[in-house]
């Protein structure tokens, strides 16, 4: 039965998501919750599933999964009314996201569109991503198996994630490479995904300069390795990075 903690408890988290879109989405400066409420569908999916979520843990049979089935028909959001999700959850946009069954999410988490939290292959217990808390996964990336990733932690737009993630650690590329974070203290969630690090152009870059090194010593030592002149003047490489970091961040830094 519905007492009046549970009601209260129920408003409070509703303002608490309605407060997070405000917070996270520029499209909502400005914007009534009224509006919020009947136009935002990760902040819908999200009512959805704290009401089947309830009648889960209450037992309720077929009613959680038919609540949670016509949720992902309108807003494009799948759920599962088994996954526990914390406070001030945002999704943004929200079409083709995937939240598994065992699933965990804490508070203060913003999820872009296309995140699947899935499982592999075909094991019982916890098989889906617990995720920490104040953490930031960009559009289309996937997270796999139960892993778990760190507080204030970063996942790359299309990033495919089956490892732990440290806290305080950003994550990209398929599968997801763990790369240092530059320090800077974002305000927010961490939405710029133009500046993340770029492992494989760094790698790329050491070895164009490592050639030119190497073809500057072969010069010194009396041109080509079999001891004869070069007939052509050496031209040493260029290397061109291949996402440069440039122009001003997308996320207000």
């Amino acid at each position: 039965m519905l007492g009046l903690r549970t009601i209260a408890r129920a408003a409070a988290e509703l303002r608490c998501d309605v407060r997070s879109a405000h917070e996270r989405d520029p499209a909502a400066s400005g914007v009534g919750t009224v509006e919020i409420l009947t136009t935002w569908p990760g902040v819908q999916a999200l009512l959805a599933h704290r009401i089947s979520h309830r009648l889960h843990r209450h037992g309720v049979p077929m009613l959680p999964r038919l609540v949670a089935h016509v949720s992902r028909v309108l807003t494009g959001i799948e759920i599962h009314p088994a996954a526990r999700i914390g406070r001030a959850l945002f999704i943004d946009h929200g079409s083709g996201v995937v939240i598994g069954e065992t699933a965990v999410i804490g508070d203060d988490v913003t999820i872009y569109q296309g995140v699947t939290l899935g499982g592999t292959g075909f094991q019982t217990g916890k098989r889906h991503p617990t995720v920490g808390n104040c953490v930031t996964i960009g559009s289309g990336a996937k997270l796999l198996g139960p892993i778990t990733v760190g507080n204030n932690a970063k996942i790359g737009a299309n990033s495919v994630v089956i490892n732990d993630v440290p806290d305080n650690t950003t994550v990209v590329g398929n599968p997801g490479h763990p790369v240092r974070v530059e320090g800077r203290k974002v305000e927010g969630p961490d939405a710029d995904w133009i500046h993340l690090p770029d492992p494989i152009a760094d790698a790329m870059g050491a070895l164009g300069r490592r050639v030119v090194e190497l073809e500057a010593q072969v010069r010194e030592l009396g041109g080509t390795p079999d001891g004869t002149k070069p007939d052509v003047a050496p031209v040493e490489a260029e290397v061109h990075v291949l996402r440069p970091k440039q122009g001003r961040s997308p996320a207000g830094g």
